[in-house]
Order: structure tokens, then sequence, then C-alpha cells
């Protein structure tokens, strides 16, 4: 039998102490990502009601089909900065007249829909997943430009914007642009660079220079609606494919040309009788131990997300601190790879990198759910060769080809971080538990480490050393160290997709595997040199 048992007391006192600190946390995420619904505040919101006009959230939701999904990416983009939440846009993954879409959309209530640097890096890795998935993007524009204090970490990197949709079109890949208002300077490539345009009547102004810019350049006296309404640019220049009435219009245009594009998926259709797990999803509230040095099953976990709490265990008496095994997810097939006991040995590393190129093989995508310390250290392990075997893991991630999805639940610290797909190994999408922590290593030994670097360097030049001041310095470091692995901190660095209550695993898994099968899957055709 190859059905997941469950072994959780959910009327224990360990699952609801559990359970009550991931509530808490889930508490302090929704109020983190209220900011970014606030957008500029109450008196920007009011103001831009009284124009008439749509927020960029209602924007989306009349442009997605009536009771779909919109998986939203990057939530809480510029946490921590001097930058408002989300970045001053709004990105996602959402279906439109049956078509599943990358859909960005600028807020105009943050300085106009200013693009400020986040809102560049969030752009970015909204057209990496777009490119990667082969999904058709959908813009809907009401922006100034570049945010001008800022220019000089926009400008130059900010060209890829305008690139990316071009290498889209190139590929095949439709791109749509609606435009609402402002879509001056760079921001005019926008549409200047999409394969249809609609504009909204005596609303879109687009414009590489608007008429104070032409009065310095030229001298040459203008107005906006004969340098850049939608009107000149649907009668005149050419730019707008479709005049709108108004907004409520150019979202109904909008989904009449995606209703035309004519799309197929080019990946396999899931399996269409697959079972919900046979265990409650809820349970995974209480999975995760508050304190992430004590080990969790991460069985526990799979018997919740996939389907029918099915999971066919590769290898599982052989490097047992790593589950390896087959399964569904709404009917699509993953390979899952799952940290049980927090460190890599070798035979986990040798483990995973043959069951890696079995995937491949078998053109299966790859499901990889971290709670790793990373790979062990010491003299014993050092002769053993786990330089050799963990580098081995490493290759055969790095040169995999099937689609990566990750997903932080617990730890992911050292170089076990690369070994499970982390973001600079390109996963397809990267979610992240609100219990999840990222670093070099935990926080205490980071500090400890640095400590005796120091009691060392003070004994070399036959110095005393001082304790107190230790002392002070590992608090120090200890503090910043946590406060840098935190998953708000590094939501906020888009160092991940998305901070998910872990409910929704399923779900968001679902919805992604859908996005990624727009695109062919198939596996490597040949691996690096592995280290024997």
């Amino acid at each position: 039998m190859t059905t997941l048992r469950s072994t959780v007391d959910s009327r224990g006192a360990e699952f609801a102490a559990n359970r009550e600190a991931m509530l808490a946390k889930l508490a302090e995420l929704e109020a983190e990502q209220a900011k970014a619904v606030a957008g500029g505040g109450e008196k920007y919101v009011e103001r831009h009601r009284k124009r008439g006009k749509l927020l960029a959230r209602e924007r989306v939701e009349l442009l997605l089909d009536e009771d779909s999904a919109f998986l939203e990416l990057s939530p809480l983009a510029a946490w921590g900065s001097d930058y408002q939440v989300g970045a001053s846009l709004v990105t996602g993954i959402g279906v439109v007249e049956g078509v599943e879409c990358m859909i960005c959309a600028s807020d105009p209530t943050v300085k106009g829909g200013a693009s400020n640097p986040w809102t560049a890096k969030k752009s970015y890795r909204a057209a990496d997943i777009a490119a990667q998935n082969r999904l058709p993007t959908i813009n809907l524009v009401e922006s100034g430009g570049a945010d001008l204090p800022t220019q000089k970490e926009i400008f130059i990197p900010g060209g890829r914007i305008f690139r990316d949709l071009t290498r889209s079109s190139a590929a095949g890949v439709p791109t749509v642009a609606l435009v609402f208002g402002n879509s001056t300077a760079g921001g005019a490539y926008l549409p200047g660079m999409s394969d249809h345009v609609v504009m909204v009547k005596e609303r879109a102004k687009v414009f590489l220079g608007g008429p104070p810019l032409v009065k310095m350049a030229t001298g040459e006296e203008s107005d906006d609606e004969s340098l850049g309404g939608a009107e000149m640019h649907a009668r005149t220049s050419g730019l707008a494919d479709y005049l709108a009435e108004d907004e409520q219009d150019a979202i109904r245009i909008g989904r009449r040309i995606v209703r035309r594009l004519n799309w197929h998926k080019q990946g396999p259709a899931p399996k269409p009788d697959y079972a919900e797990p046979l265990h409650d999803p809820e349970d995974l509230l209480g999975i995760v131990p508050a304190d992430l040095k004590v080990p969790f099953d991460p069985r526990e976990v799979i018997a919740r997300v996939v389907d029918g709490s099915d999971f066919d265990e590769f290898k599982p008496l052989y490097g047992s601190s790593l589950v390896t095994g087959w399964a569904q997810v709404h009917g699509y097939p993953v390979g899952i790879l799952a940290n049980a006991r927090g460190v890599l040995f070798s035979e986990e590393s040798q483990k995973a990198a043959q069951f890696i190129q079995l995937a491949n093989q078998t053109d299966t995508p790859l499901l990889f759910l971290h709670n790793t310390t990373g790979y062990m250290v010491g003299k014993e392990y050092e002769q053993g060769g786990i330089i050799k075997h963990g580098a081995m893991m490493i290759n055969a991630v790095s040169n995999s080809r099937v689609p990566h999805i990750s997903v932080l639940i617990g730890a992911s610290y050292g170089a076990g971080h690369y070994g499970m797909c982390g973001r600079a190994y390109d996963p397809r999408f990267l979610f992240a538990w609100p219990s999840a922590k990222s670093a070099v290593m935990g926080p205490a030994q980071l500090a400890g480490v640095l400590s005796i670097v120091a009691r060392q360097a003070a004994a070399s030049r036959g110095q005393e050393y001082n304790e107190e001041h230790d002392a002070a310095m590992r608090a120090m470091v200890e503090g910043q160290i946590e406060a840098e692995s935190l998953p708000m901190f590094l939501s906020g660095m888009l160092y991940d997709d998305g901070i998910i209550d872990p409910r929704d695993t399923r779900t968001v898994l679902g919805l992604s595997l859908s996005a990624i099968h727009n695109g062919p899957i198939s596996g490597a055709g040949g691996f690096g040199v592995f280290r024997m």
C-alpha cells in the first residue's frame, strides 16, 4: 500500500502550541499584506475614486473569469524598505477567457504608479515566470514612468522590461496592454512593445515626453490630448488598436482579445479522476514545531497535499533524512524531495541525485519541501566525501530540466538551500510558510563562528579576550541574522514568490502546476560530471 497513514494527534498539547504559533504568524502576515492592499493610503485612494477610476485590484478582478482563482505573486515586495509594501504593482497568474495569463497592474494610488527600484525587480520576476511557463502577459497600465529620484537604480536595468515584452512576442506568446491613464516616458514602451493595445478614451495618455518636457526640449507648445491622447493614438498614430469608452469597456475588449488568441497548452493534461487527500489540511497548522530544532515527519505534510494521500516512496530505507517519492497533485504527476531530520548526509545526497535523474527520464516535475540545516560537517563526514556527494546533488538540481517548485516549510540553511533548489537554482515557483527561515546558517551558529574566529585572532596577537564585548557581539549578530532569516524579510527581497497559509499549499501547488503545463515538459538530455 502507498497510502500514507497519519499519526498526528490534533488534540495534543504540542499540536495546539504549534497551531497557536502558526496562527499568530498568519495574523502578522495578514496585517502586512493589508498594507499592500491599502496602496497609497486613504487620501490617494479617495482621490483616485473621485476621478471615476477603478483601483488596481478591482481592475484585475473584473478582468478574471468569474469565480476563478488569482495566484498573487510577491505581495510583500519592498517590505522593510522605504517603499510601499507591494512595490506599487500587483502581479499574479489568473484565468482570462479560460487562458492562464500573467497579469501586472500598476497601482496609481502610490506616487501615480511610478516605478521604483522594487517595482522593477517585481516586474522582472513576473516576466521570468511568464517566460518560463509560456504565459500570455496582460499589463494594466497607469504609471507616470520611473520614480525620478531613484532613476539611477531603475534606468539602466529597467530596459529589461521592454526587452522581455519583445522576446515574449518573438516566442509566440502574446502580450496585451490595457492603458487606463498616464503611460509616460519609458512607460510609453509598455503599449509600444505589446502585441495588442487598448486605450481608454479621454483617460489614457501615452507619450515619450509630456507637454512640459516637450516645451523644455523643443520649445513646442502642446497639450496632453494632441500629444498622446487615446483618440489621437487610435485615429492618427495607430498605436492604439482599440479605443475603449471607459475602464469597464477596456477590460471587456481585453477579455475579447484573449478569447481570440486560440491559445493551447503544450504540456500534458492532468488526470481527471484524482482524489482529495484523505487527511485534513487544517492539520498543517500544527505539524511544524514553533522551534525548528524539533524534527517533524514531512510525510504528514505530504499526506495532506497529494491526491488521495497516495505517496510511492523511493529508497525508504536508505538516506532516511531525505524523503523521496512519487505522487500526484490535482492530477499532475510530481516527484517529491522532503527533508526529514534536517541534516543532509552523503547517503541523502546520492539518493537525491539518482531520484532527480529518474524524474528527468520520465519528464516528471519536482517538488522540494525544505526543512534542512545543510550538509553534515565534521572530520568523519569530510573524509567520507560529503563535499563530493553534496556537489553531486547540487549538480543534479542545477542541470535538471523538468520544472521545479520549492516550498520552504521549515529551515533552509547553508548549501542545503542550494541542494533543495533555492532561488538561485531557478525553481519555476518558490513559496514559503510563515514558519520558514533561511540563511547561511542558524543565528546562534553564525554568532558562535564569529566568536571563535575573534578569540583565535586575539590569542594570536597575545591579547586578552573581552568576554563582555563577545556577549554583546553575539547578541547583536544573533538578532540581525534572526531578523534577516524570517520569511517576511526574504519575501520583501523577492527571494520567494509569496508567503502562503499552510492550508492553501495544495491549492497553490495545483495553480502552479497548471501554469507550468502551458509549456512542454521535458527532462534533461544529460548532466555534468558527477564526482564519484
